[in-house]
């Protein structure tokens, strides 16, 4: 059985939450693969969980946004992208020292760096999930504030928020007149942990490859290495 005790004490030292139902932040952190070894003491993980905390934390940084910028829709739209994508809400489950009280299955334990980065975010969402229905939506909010969105200002300053893909095809068309064409080069590991290579061709001609979990962030890794090969670096 988990120590109630250690997860209220995290809640309110790191997270500065002081939950009502702890059960809903062991919860939160609890992977499906744990049930698996568990299966008479504990019967919830945290998809549900994380399914509610995308919402909200997709809800809070667009009414950020919304407040605070007055750009064009498809800029907005990726600044959001670049706030709440896995690697940013991954960092942050990092920074706050999730791992350490992460419930998982002795394989799971094992995984690989990039599976593990994964299940980080998960439960960032998880633990967003978590404390909104515990507290709101206002603390939720807060939450996220003191989290995700105080690292807007370095998106911004890095570049790091624009969409590789949307550049390229920017500059293929008014350097090269022609469309990028993303195929993919391999596909590699079981379904749960494969690895997708990816090429972009522009004119027939390969620009750049890239790597990812998705046939998505393969392509998102080609079309860095295309701008690149154009002296473009995000």
């Amino acid at each position: 059985m988990p120590n109630d005790t250690v997860y209220q004490q995290f809640a309110e030292s790191v997270l500065g939450v002081k939950f009502n139902n702890i059960n809903l932040l062991i919860t939160a952190f609890t992977h499906r693969s744990y049930l698996n070894e568990h299966k008479k003491t504990v019967n919830e993980h945290n998809e549900r969980l994380e399914f509610l905390g995308d919402a909200v934390l997709e809800l809070v940084t667009t009414e950020y946004l919304y407040n605070n910028y007055h750009d064009p829709e498809g800029i907005l739209t990726n600044w959001r992208s670049a706030l709440v994508r896995t690697e940013s809400i991954g960092a942050a489950a990092t920074r706050l020292g999730f791992e350490e009280h992460l419930r998982l299955s002795r394989g799971e334990r094992r995984g690989t760096d990039r599976a593990r980065a994964q299940i980080l975010a998960n439960s960032f969402e998880a633990v967003v999930g978590a404390i909104y229905l515990d507290q709101g939506y206002d603390v939720s909010k807060q939450f996220i504030a003191n989290n995700i969105i105080v690292t807007f200002k370095d998106i911004l300053a890095s570049g790091s928020w624009m969409d590789p893909k949307s550049h390229l095809q920017e500059v293929a068309q008014s350097q090269e007149s022609f469309t990028p064409v993303y195929k993919v080069i391999s596909e590699e590991g079981p379904d749960h942990d494969k690895m997708f290579r990816v090429g972009v061709y522009i004119d027939g001609e390969l620009k750049g490859e890239g790597a990812g979990p998705s046939k998505q962030a393969g392509q998102q890794g080609a079309a860095e290495a295309a701008l690149k090969a154009y002296g473009i670096t995000l």
